[in-house]
């Protein structure tokens, strides 16, 4: 279940949050206005939530927050990532109609202006995408009443007059090229005055379109002026400053950075197709001691290092080092295989994504710090309560936890997991097979275990180079036994013969239904409270101890690597092998068994029991036939 301390990390801004299961896969793509308001709603009472969102958010493992400056910048970069990642919980809901761009055909003499939902690479000028396709259908019509370009897709007359020219001509919407009533290059002073007010230069026809509003509105021409209004919003709503996608096709990636103290976060933005796809992030240590253009530097080779792709060009936060920047910029054009260019922007879009790159590096370092230090002070309550618990000297660096697991006494295996410093640490766990213990006897298999261990560790300790051989080194604080006082006093068995080790041995005793009740320690039991950080982490190892060792016995049972006489008898499979061991307890009672007593399990029938008792008679009649 994901942890909701988290939570507190989640800006108040627009943006993006993407979820991530264990794998590492992003499962949801969400937008908000406000991104701490909108993902603190999926960890209500689960009772209040979609049965979806429920199965949604115990898939949650972290989320990623990306913020951007309005919620139509943020509805923009959720449609991308959604078309780009296509997470498990979106594909339902997600809709895969395009949002509409505005073109404009710069590929001839006499442009076009249109609304499309196709953005293609042929040489055209693409505005947008665009959420409202009212606004932008009003913006084309409010462009084209002060800039006539044509509309239709007659043939342009190119230097000659001919034809009647259609009624746009004679309403002053269209400046008929098609009859050759206007000049190619004053023509092209419209194309390139509609260009500037998508641009983001709109001030001119805004203002000339106010005039007339208010113009109207004195002659209580009410209707002329609500039109006028309509398209003045329409234009203000399209010239907004769009930064989740680009005016061109270009393939790039923002990087900037922030850095704390000693700690730097490194932010790359990709955008493809002239659309924000996605980031990566590096938290870099020593950032202190480093320049700006040393971190650049370092986060660069780094990253492309080991990249698929390089896009056309990089835009970073300030330049990269004096004497490496050529050469590195060398090195991508190379793995590229066509010209990489490295950009330092000072003004215009490009810096207005540094500085929205910048923002979430800021936010990014931040949640980081705040959670190393709320992890820091977990760890530190943790084994603080520990230390107080078990009434120990000093806090316990490392810890060992010990579980059997068997099936009614048969295929015996041992787990042995290791937490260090609070901490899991997968490296250090083993795995035993217990050689000497038949039958469900889980006090002599635990003897076994903690034997073999100490003995391991004692003869690597006395290795000549016991740091080339240490799998059992060091010796823990801490034993901790899944099991009750019979199961810690078989542990303290073995313990007491090595009077020279000062490890404590505790018990980690679960109730009914399976879940840690307290600990068993010098004889007593003690109820740990549930929600309590000491709780929190005897929980944790009781958990992982008990995956670890039933995970070991599953998995050699799949490989089939035990083998059991009773294998061999036709028509017992693994239930009725179960169902024996559970009522006899050891292969050899099963051998003396008599047959009405083996046909009395309730997974037997009088077949399979005949075959059981023929097949232990046939094994008995060889042997003595052998000593004879």
């Amino acid at each position: 279940m994901y942890n909701t301390e988290l939570l507190n990390n989640i800006p108040k801004r627009p943006g993006v949050y993407k979820m991530y299961n264990k794998a590492g896969d992003i499962i949801y793509v969400g937008k908000a206005k406000n991104l701490f308001n909108r993902v603190r709603q999926y960890f209500q009472s689960p009772e209040r939530l979609a049965p979806k969102t429920r199965a949604q958010v115990k898939h949650i493992e972290r989320i990623e927050t990306i913020v951007v400056d309005t919620e139509t910048e943020a509805l923009i970069l959720e449609c991308n990532l959604i078309k780009e990642h296509r997470p498990r919980y979106n594909i339902m809901l997600k809709d895969d109609k395009s949002y509409p761009y505005i073109k404009v055909t710069t590929g001839n003499d006499y442009p076009k202006i249109l609304m499309t939902r196709n953005h293609k690479r042929d040489g055209g000028k693409y505005f947008g995408p665009f959420t409202n396709s009212t606004a932008v259908k009003q913006t084309i019509e409010a462009l084209l009443k002060v800039y006539p370009l044509r509309r239709c897709n007659r043939k342009v007359a190119y230097g000659t007059v001919r034809g009647r020219p259609c009624l746009n001509y004679h309403i002053g919407q269209c400046s008929a090229p098609c009859t050759g009533k206007i000049k190619a290059e004053d023509y092209r002073k419209n194309v390139d005055a509609v260009l500037a007010v998508l641009s983001g230069r709109d001030k001119d026809l805004v203002g000339q379109l106010t005039l007339k509003m208010q113009a109207a509105a004195e002659k209580m021409d009410f209707e002329t002026a609500a039109k006028l209004r309509d398209q003045i919003n329409g234009i203000r709503f399209v010239v907004e400053k769009q930064k989740m996608n680009s005016d061109n096709t270009r393939d790039q990636d923002i990087i900037a950075f922030a850095k704390k103290d000693d700690t730097a976060c490194v932010l790359a933005f990709n955008v493809r197709d002239g659309k924000l796809l996605g980031n990566r992030q590096m938290m870099m240590e020593g950032a202190a001691e480093r320049s700006d253009s040393e971190i650049i530097t370092a986060f660069v080779k780094q990253y492309y290092g080991n990249a698929p792709f390089v896009p056309a060009e990089i835009v970073l936060m300030c330049p990269m080092l004096a004497d490496e920047g050529e050469s590195v910029t060398a090195w991508l054009s190379e793995s590229a295989g066509r010209t990489v260019r490295a950009v330092v922007p000072q003004k215009g879009k490009k810096a207005a994504l540094i500085k929205m790159v910048t923002k979430n590096a800021e936010l990014t370092l931040e949640q980081y710090l705040r959670m190393e230090s709320e992890r820091e002070s977990r760890k530190k309550s943790r084994l603080d309560s520990l230390k107080d618990l078990l009434r120990i000297d000093h806090v316990p660096e490392r810890v060992e936890a010990y579980d059997i697991s068997n099936i009614s006494g048969s295929d015996n295996v041992g787990g042995m997991v290791v937490f260090e410093n609070g901490k899991a640490a997968p490296k250090a766990y083993r795995r035993f097979k217990i050689k000497t213990v038949e039958g469900q006897n889980d006090y002599g298999s635990m003897q076994e275990m903690i034997f073999r261990r100490i003995e391991r560790g004692l003869k690597e300790k006395n290795a000549e180079a016991p740091e080339k051989t240490a799998g059992f080194l060091p010796f823990p604080e801490v034993f901790m036994i899944d099991g009750g006082k019979t199961h810690v006093e078989a542990a303290e068995s073995i313990l007491s013969m090595y009077p020279e080790l000062n490890i404590a041995v505790c018990g980690l005793v679960k109730n009914d239904k399976h879940t840690l009740r307290g600990v068993v320690y010098h004889g007593e039991e003690y109820v740990v409270k549930y929600g309590t950080p000491v709780y929190s982490f005897l929980n944790e190892i009781s958990e992982e101890v008990h995956r670890y060792a039933i995970g070991y016995h599953r998995t050699l049972r799949q490989k089939g690597m035990f083998s059991s006489e009773l294998e061999n008898i036709p028509g017992v499979g693994p239930k009725r092998r179960a169902a024996l061991m559970r009522a006899f307890g050891t292969l050899d009672e099963i051998k003396k068994a008599a047959l009405e007593e083996i046909a009395e399990i309730p997974e037997m029938d009088s077949r399979s029991a005949e075959a059981v008792v023929s097949y232990f008679e046939k094994q008995k009649k060889e042997e003595n036939s052998e000593q004879s």
